[in-house]
């Protein structure tokens, strides 16, 4: 097992592509199958998603600290969802313009501050997700603007019960994971 010390160059790359052809295509993923020799050596394959947008998630605040958690049924889990207000922004558009966009669209939130609070792999063994989460602040109402593939309900509650939440595994989605427990962290650091 190998540690991180002084002579680790994290930059080697220990796999070797011999081949690739992507066997699935569609409008938010790719999938490819490469042919390899792995680290020690030996000949196999590795599947990899390759996601078209950005993962982008929003952690609304408002004045007396509660947030915002839309729920919905996720088809892949086949089971119903709480999360962070969240989404997809392409990967040629900057981050925060797309985590505006979703907050609008999911919550009808508008916020005049965000602070990029996270920046994370969703599941890096299998694809090359990138996510961002953000901490909206400053909050005003304005109107829902769900997609048609969209069936949302919206819970307001205080943010300590949102995290309470992820830690009873009633939260489970990773990006909602990460960024509500991360949200909870900046926020008590600016108080002290």
């Amino acid at each position: 097992m190998r540690y991180p010390d002084d002579s680790l160059d994290e930059t080697h790359n220990p796999w070797q592509v011999l081949s690739t052809e992507v066997k699935y295509h569609n409008p938010w993923i790719s999938v490819r199958e490469d042919q390899v020799l792995n680290p020690s050596g030996g000949r196999g394959i590795y599947g990899v998603v390759t996601m078209k947008n950005k993962a982008l998630g929003i952690v609304p605040v408002d004045a007396d600290g509660n947030t915002w958690l839309v729920g919905q049924y996720r088809y892949p889990l086949s089971e119903y969802s709480w999360e962070i207000p969240m989404g997809g922004g392409p990967v040629e558009l900057d981050t925060l313009e797309s985590a505006q966009r979703e907050l609008r669209e999911e919550t009808g939130l508008l916020a005049r501050r965000w602070t990029n609070i996270a920046r994370l792999h969703t599941s890096n063994s299998v694809t090359d997700e990138e996510g961002f989460v953000f901490l909206a602040e400053d909050l005003e109402h304005g109107e829902v603007e769900p997609e048609e593939t969209e069936d949302l309900r919206l819970w307001k509650l205080p943010l300590a019960e949102a995290v309470q939440m992820v830690m009873d595994n009633r939260i489970t989605d990773a990006v909602s994971v990460a960024g509500l427990l991360k949200a909870e962290k900046v926020l008590a650091s600016r108080e002290q």
